[in-house]
Formats: C-alpha cells, structure tokens, sequence
C-alpha cells in the first residue's frame, strides 16, 4: 500500500501507485483545462505531486509544452537565479564486486584495467583539479568490501580537505558511493563530506532486480532506503537520480518524484540535488542495446518538469550530454555542471595510456574547465566555485527554508561573484577573465543590499589585489 511516510521501500515507492498515476495521466494528458490549472498550480512556486506532473508530462499540446517550458526557466531563476554551480568527479577506485548490466565496472568485466589511487596518487589529483580552479568534488567509487572499505574513504577525504596548492583548496567533498549502514553515514557526516549521493538507476523493482542480478546491489530495498539511511545518519543534504534509459522515462519521472516527496514528508527536508544522466556507451556497455532510450526533446520536457515538480532542489547534469544539449537544459532548470571532467580512475594529473583506460562511461563534452567557464559567462551565467552554504552551516533544512522563501539569492550571488573573482584571477585565460570581469562589474550591483554590495565590492577589490581568499556570505 502506497505511504509516503513509510520507512519501507515498497511503501513509499509503490508499483500499483506508479501504475495508477500513469493510467491517470494518460486519461487527463488531453485534459487542457485541467492541464492549464496545474501549471498555474505550479506557478505558485510549491511544487506539484508525481501524479500531477506526470500529467504536464505526459501532455503533448505545443501551446501548454510552451507555458511549462517558460515557467520552468522562470522557476529556475526565482530560486536559483542566474548561478551555475561547478564541480568535478574524482573517481577513487573501480573494484566492484556488482553485476550491474549497464556499467563496465560489472564484475565480469575482465579487460577494464582495475585502479584504486593511493593517497600519494589522490594528492597529484587533488593538486590537478585545484589548478584547473575546481572548489568542489564528487567522489565516485564502485562497491568492493576489500578494496573500497569505509576506512578508505575516510582517508580519501582528509587527504583532500588537507591539500592545499598555491591558492587552491577542496571547499567541499560530495560522495556518490554504494548504499550502507547508518553508522557509516555516520561517519561520513563526522568526515565533512557535503552531499551523499546515490541514483537509484531504476525505480521498477522488476527491471532493477533484471540490471543488477548479482552482488550486494541486487538488494532492492536496501538500495532504495539508503537516503531514509544517510538521513538518520545526520547526513541532511542528499542527493538522488534515476539513469534514464533503463526503463520507462514517465515511469522513473513518477518514482523519482516519490522519493523526494517521502523524504520531504520523512525528514522535514527533499532532496538537496536531483541528478539526470542518460544511459551512454563505455567500455563493454552498448547503450542501444537498450531499448528504453529517450531524445533530446523528452529530455528536455523532463528537465522542466521536475524544476516545477521540485522547485526548491538544485538539478545537475553531467559531461554525459553534448555541449548543445547542456546548452538547452541549463536554461530549463540546471543548477550544477560539470567541467573539464574525467570519468577514469584518476586522469587528471596526466591521460591514462590507451591499454589502461578506465572510464566509467564516453565523456560527450571534453570541453576544458576554461572553456565551460567561458561558455557560461557568454550566456550571462554566472559560474560559481561558492561553497558557503555547506561551512556555514546553511545544510539541510536550514538551506531549503531559505531557497523556498526566496532568500537564498542574498546569500548566493555574492558568493558566486566572489567565488568566480577567485577562479578569474588565479586559473582563467585572459580571454575567459576579461569576459568574467565584465560580467561581475555588471553583476555586482544586481547585488540588493547596498551595504552587502559594498562589502562585496571590496572584497572583489582584495582578490584582485591583495591575493586575499575565501570571502562568504
């Protein structure tokens, strides 16, 4: 029986709901009246269920695709303004002791090369990414009990927050790793990392039990509850996504939905990130084996549905879309983005040999870190290194209390502007830092507050000439 406040996977993300909210859908997707007053509904910046955005979903009159696709950018700069959030993965190790039939850590795969870095290695990373500019990390690591133990990311973590280059530092340690116990989140939590991320993959249970038929992922339950987990762990900021691809798109957009209305309904507080990576090809990993595909045009409706569904959570996409397909999205509900990533075993100190690759999935925008950057400022985005919210405390439902009412901007955007000061001084090219500098000189007094625009200008004046850091609201 479906119960959103249910601590049970099966509850809170229940088949026969799913099915019912679909079947709902379909009858109501014609429904334009009906349609019509949901997005108005949505344009009260609350939020929708999953059965009522399954229905602006599944809809396919241009005219309502049209309102939902405005009010969705509309959405995304109420909250989130013109800020894009950066960050990098560091993949720690690919041991993996899963069967997973879509990824090429799967533990049959026997011509992967197998990589674990060591702390020496993780340093020399560590030191490349911050040279790049990067403030924030995502550490990604396969499930292998012997070889990636909860020691070892724990180590991996000191490491980072401790390595300090020129004027680079590791503000922020986010974790995508398997699910496991409350006393590791625990620990975790204890260790400072940001966010706890982990998709979900798939939110039907029979095609999750098909895809993961061997190794402790199998387990869909435990899968599943590892955010109920993480929470009770102290870890309030979590992160959660489907990989679309592996079953029907209206089907994970509903189940997606429920996840982030039971941890509402749960713990006071949803996700604090919502992830959309589609399906791509790697090593071993034919993606059009796969029949479950979506195009770039329900990609993009899905996107704007969850900003209006989720008005409050931060959305990210990965170096898995195109530059022209990222484009398109950031304007629909993007928050984060990375840049300049690598999906190998380390990779950023220097290129793995070709008989030594490891990556997870084909980078589709090898873009450098610059060249996004560059990219973003030409739209007027502001990219931003900002860290603050996370050793402010700003975390959990203290953040979302302040997003949801609006306020997070005030806070925000003068970090953003600071934060990309920082990264225009120390790493960008002369092209991207004259663009930038520009572009804070004309955003800085969008800043409302004057003394706080005041504060900001001076300390913009001090990064730029007194070599000072790490200012924050």
């Amino acid at each position: 029986m479906y119960d959103v406040n249910s601590k049970h996977a099966e509850d809170f993300i229940n088949h026969e709901e799913i099915l019912e909210t679909l079947a709902y859908a379909d009858e109501n997707k014609d429904n334009l009246e009906l349609v019509e007053s949901l997005i108005n509904k949505a344009a009260l910046r609350k939020g929708l269920s999953h059965r009522e955005a399954s229905v602006l979903l599944a809809c396919q009159d241009p005219a309502m695709n049209e309102k939902i696709f405005k009010l969705a950018e509309q959405i995304k700069k109420d909250f989130y303004g013109n800020r894009i959030v950066m960050f990098a993965p560091l993949y720690l190790s690919n041991y993996c002791i899963n069967g997973c039939t879509y990824c090429p850590y799967h533990m049959k795969n026997k011509h992967i090369a197998r990589k674990k870095l060591t702390q020496e290695e993780i340093r020399k990373e560590v030191i490349a990414l911050q040279d790049m500019g990067h403030k924030r990390l995502a550490l990604e690591a396969g499930e292998d009990p012997v070889h990636n133990t909860m020691d070892y990311y724990l180590e991996c973590i000191d490491t980072i927050y401790k390595i300090k280059h020129k004027n680079g530092a590791i503000r922020r340690v986010n974790i995508n790793i398997a699910a496991t116990t409350v006393d590791n989140y625990r620990l975790l939590k204890e260790a400072g990392i940001g966010t706890y991320i982990l998709f979900q993959e798939t939110y039907h249970k029979e095609s999750y039990l098909q895809l993961h038929p061997t190794g402790p992922k199998h387990d869909y339950d435990y899968h599943t509850e590892a955010m109920d987990r993480a929470m009770e762990g102290g870890i309030d900021d979590v992160g959660v996504g489907v990989l679309f691809g592996l079953d029907k798109f209206r089907y994970e957009f509903a189940g997606l939905l429920m996840h982030a209305e039971h941890l509402e309904a749960a713990f006071g507080v949803g996700p604090h990130t919502i992830s959309v990576p589609r399906l791509r090809d790697a090593d071993d990993i034919d993606a059009s084996s796969f029949t479950n595909g979506i195009d770039d045009d329900t990609f993009a409706k899905i996107v704007a549905c969850i900003r209006i569904a989720v008005p409050y959570t931060g959305m990210i996409i990965s170096t898995r879309e195109s530059q022209k397909t990222r484009e398109r999205v950031l304007h629909l509900g993007i928050s984060q983005i990375s840049g300049g990533s690598r999906t190998s075993v380390g990779g950023y100190c220097e290129p793995e040999p070709e008989d030594e690759k490891s990556e997870q999935f084909d980078v589709i925008d090898s873009r450098t870190l610059d060249e996004v950057v560059r990219w973003l400022i030409e739209m007027e985005y502001i990219p931003s290194f900002c860290t603050a919210c996370y050793r402010e405390g700003r975390t959990g439902d203290r953040f979302m209390s302040l997003c949801k009412s609006g306020q997070i901007q005030n806070c925000c955007h003068p970090n953003a502007l600071m934060t990309l000061e920082e990264y225009l001084t120390d790493y960008a090219s002369p092209e991207t830092k004259a663009l930038g500098q520009k572009l804070i000189d004309k955003e800085v007094f969008n800043v409302p507050n004057e003394k706080a625009r005041a504060v900001v200008l001076e300390n913009l004046k001090l990064i730029r000439e007194d070599n000072r850091r790490d200012f924050r609201f």
